[in-house]
């Protein structure tokens, strides 16, 4: 049966259009799958590290793939020996325009390069460098800091707890601070012994640190600010109790009590998203708290009594509630008031201005 010549011309018209848009969906599928928004990412130490690198490259890997996003990680970038300007060089050449820097020295190492790309929108872990095209990230890990300070106080007998500490920037003194409120907040007799290891990750300064700490002052508990759980590994030799930053020590005893950890894989997504809409030049600033669930304590040994954890949860109903670590009557070391009643330090002062040390902390001095 032979179409006539106006049913031919609609049957083309309808071939034409359907062929025209089978075209257009697969130009369209082609740009989108050439159009994967590409992501660096600058660490420290290597994507196997079960501290401070592991932690973070685990949350920020698994947010990229929940976002569908390419992920380029540069590992083992040491701070300031000239490793980080040629790692962001190459970022740039390979296409991101994300590029986050996951280490708190990053930023002034390489500001040149932050200003030489204005169109790269860097995402920085510190809080003490400012541009137009960088946004500070972080977690108020001083929360969780607060809560391992309880757990120290109420388990320490000598009433001298160690803290093995990197350096004294505001990010490492909020942790110390925090901590040593926690732990007079419960025990007002108890003394927070600092050593430095002047490093993020230096296996032989904390191991010594940590060390002598023990053998020096009768710690019975301690802590640390820094990438490796090294000085948890002194105290498991010593017998005394330890207190970890980022994970559990693995195949701990019981006098490992907890851990202060993060979900960084929760922070990652929040920035991610927001660099994806187009509003990284917007917010310059995050950082998420206990409230978010962004920051907690993990599970506590057998060692730690249920009175300590009635105190812990207690403090967290107070943070969940909007009640801040660092308020009300806060003295130093030289009982200077620096925090009244009623009053709440600001979080400009906590991030970029925290030079000081809060009454109840002493410096190890060899």
């Amino acid at each position: 049966m032979k179409l006539n010549k106006e049913k031919r011309n609609i049957l083309l018209v309808v071939f034409f259009g359907l062929l025209a848009i089978l075209i257009v969906m697969l130009l369209f599928i082609g740009k989108t799958s050439h159009s994967k928004k590409k992501i660096g990412f600058i660490m420290t130490g290597s994507i196997g590290d079960e501290g401070w690198n592991g932690t973070h490259y685990k949350g920020v890997s698994e947010a990229c793939k929940d976002l569908n996003v390419d992920l380029l990680a540069k590992e083992n970038v040491k701070e300031f020996e000239g490793q980080c300007g040629p790692a962001v060089e190459d970022l740039v050449k390979q296409g991101c325009e994300m590029i986050i820097l996951s280490s708190y020295g990053y930023p002034e190492e390489v500001s040149d390069l932050i200003k030489k790309y204005p169109d790269v929108a860097f995402y920085a872990n510190t809080f003490n460098y400012h541009a137009d095209n960088v946004t500070s990230y972080f977690a108020r890990m001083y929360q969780a800091r607060y809560l391992a300070g309880i757990v120290a106080g109420m388990q320490t007998k000598t009433n001298q707890i160690g803290y093995v500490a990197a350096m004294p920037n505001s990010e490492v003194n909020r942790g110390i601070n925090a901590f040593t409120l926690g732990a007079r907040h419960v025990n007002p007799e108890a003394s927070v012994i600092v050593a430095w290891s002047n490093s993020w990750d230096d296996e032989e300064a904390e191991r010594l640190q940590a060390d002598q700490l023990i053998e020096n002052t009768g710690v019975d508990v301690i802590t640390y600010h820094q990438n490796q759980p090294y000085v948890a590994e002194e105290a498991e030799k010593a017998g005394i109790c330890s207190i970890g930053y980022h994970q559990r020590l693995n195949n701990a005893s019981d006098k490992h009590l907890t851990a202060v950890l993060c979900d960084w894989k929760l922070t990652y997504e929040a920035i991610i998203r927001q660099y994806l809409k187009g509003n990284s030049s917007n917010i310059k600033m995050y950082w998420v708290g206990i409230d978010e669930n962004a920051v907690k304590l993990d599970d506590f040994s057998p060692d730690v009594s249920e009175k300590t954890r009635e105190k812990v949860t207690e403090s967290i109903n107070k943070l969940m509630s909007g009640q801040d670590v660092f308020s009300g009557v806060i003295y130093d070391t030289d009982r200077n008031l620096r925090c009244k009643r009623n009053q709440t330090i600001s979080d400009e002062l906590l991030l970029e201005h925290f030079d000081w040390y809060v009454e109840g902390v002493e410096f190890y001095d060899k």
